[in-house]
């Protein structure tokens, strides 16, 4: 009988303390979000949609070496790689990645290929707002991830077209 009252002491003793610290987060002030309101609050850390960055003269930081592609455990990394020529420079490097696409249908944020990057040509940034029904929406191309050209960067793209009917000097 002893055993059986001690049991439901114990009992009450555990409801009460479960209880106990129910009522104590209750009187916490609630944190909440603001969004869509207010932008959100992310940590550094945060891996949200790619960016491909370009260093400081405007030039893209790919160089075409299909390191992330091969990191990439999901397989959602495409890259077609092409040369840099005196008259078409897009890289600091030989080539460039003339197509580069991520697949955020199979894309899991694993980090892997911002990892594997040996130039930090590709990030993380602090995007999140890509869900779509449309899964065709959801393979981002070069043009969408690449940031834009730095302000004051001087640099030709293309070199300067030749004078037409000139002697091209």
């Amino acid at each position: 009988m002893a055993g059986k009252i001690t049991e439901v002491l114990q009992g009450a003793a555990a409801l009460v303390k479960g209880m106990g610290i129910t009522f104590g987060e209750m009187m916490q002030p609630a944190i909440t979000e603001e969004y869509p309101d207010a932008p959100p609050n992310f940590q550094e850390r945060y891996r949200g949609v790619h960016v491909l960055q370009r260093d400081e003269n405007g030039l893209e930081k790919c160089v075409g070496c299909f390191l992330c592609a091969a990191a990439c455990p999901s397989d959602c990394i495409y890259i077609e790689a092409a040369e840099n020529t005196d008259k078409l420079r897009i890289s600091g490097g030989e080539r460039y990645a003339k197509v580069y696409n991520i697949d955020y249908n199979r894309c899991i944020f694993c980090g892997y290929c911002v990892e594997a990057c040996p130039t930090d040509a590709i990030t993380h940034g602090h995007g999140f707002e890509i869900a779509s029904y449309n899964t065709s929406t959801l393979i981002y191309r070069k043009e969408q991830m690449l940031t834009q050209i730095p302000e004051g960067a001087k640099f030709p793209l293309k070199a300067a077209p030749l004078n037409p009917g000139g002697s091209g000097h």
